[in-house]
């Protein structure tokens, strides 16, 4: 029969191994650096991914972050060789190289990025300090980056970090400044766009003034040449009427009555109160005896 004291004091082992084995170990993940602290004195970083053991009780761990980190600076205001002032929004990328080195200078990622953004705003003053505002917004953007990069680098390698990049998302003018730069190209815009509007009311005078003379002048051309058609036939129109009274003056007479008759008795027109015995009508009464020759007189 089995001793009841020795089962009990071999689970209690098993117990006490279990708690040695589960303290002892540790797992770094593939986006995990760890740094072993004994007794507070770190050793060396474990960058291998896995199950890892340690002195259980003594040893602590402490994990650093292996992936790319950001930093988001806030926007920063910096005056340019030129003496103009812009406000420049940037942004870093960084990662923990050495993490022994990390542990000792900031110890976490929130005091990396607090280091890191003083290092940040430092190198952009002093780069954009010694360039134009014309070089940051249009010719050599990419190369003051990698400039800034460059110096940030050289002082973030005290903190065991490695700049991948330094980018500047944002370089503008302030906001009053931006508000004055554009209203003085939406007045030298008015400006253009009244000078342009005059030149074309110049040139609408223009055409009108040659359109009015041409009208003109083609309307006194028309205007004589219809005097002068008008003359001809109305001289053409008296010839003929001379003609005709030179052949018959009766029958001269009678159409000349006619366009009186027709001109004078007209609808709606003014009344006329005549005998109907008056010489005008004398082509009412007989027409016939009214147009024939008289008769010769008698001889003596």
């Amino acid at each position: 029969m089995r001793n009841p004291i020795l089962g009990g004091v071999v689970a209690i082992l098993g117990v006490v191994a279990l708690v040695l084995i589960y303290s002892a170990a540790f797992i770094v993940q593939q986006t995990q650096q760890a740094l072993v602290l004994r007794l507070g004195e770190p050793l060396a970083p474990v960058t291998t991914p896995g199950l890892h053991w340690k002195v259980p009780f003594i040893d602590s761990v402490v994990y650093i972050d292996n992936r790319i980190l950001d930093l988001e600076n806030p926007s920063q205001e910096v005056i340019a060789s030129d003496q103009k002032r812009l406000v420049v929004d940037a942004f870093a990328r960084y990662r923990i190289t050495a993490p022994l080195r990390f542990f000792q200078s900031v110890g976490t990622v929130q005091g990396a990025n607090s280091r890191l953004s003083t290092v940040l705003n430092s190198a952009l003053r002093r780069v954009l300090g010694e360039n134009s505002f014309i070089s940051l917004v249009r010719d050599g953007r990419e190369g003051l980056m990698h400039q800034i990069a460059e110096q940030v680098n050289r002082e973030a390698a005290n903190f065991g970090i490695t700049v991948v990049d330094v980018r500047i998302r944002r370089a503008d003018l302030p906001e009053a400044n931006s508000q004055a730069v554009f209203q003085r190209m939406q007045t030298e815009r008015q400006r253009e766009a009244a000078e342009i509007r005059a030149q074309g009311n110049e040139a609408a005078q223009r055409l009108r003034a040659r359109a009015d003379r041409e009208v003109t002048i083609v309307v006194a051309e028309a205007n004589s040449k219809g005097e002068q058609l008008r003359g001809e036939g109305d001289a053409e129109r008296n010839r003929i009427f001379a003609d005709a009274f030179g052949r018959d003056p009766d029958f001269f007479s009678f159409y000349r009555s006619m366009q009186a008759y027709e001109a004078s008795i007209k609808p709606s027109d003014t009344r006329m109160v005549l005998s109907p015995d008056a010489r005008f009508f004398r082509y009412f009464q007989d027409p016939v005896s009214a147009v024939a020759p008289p008769a010769p007189a008698a001889g003596n």
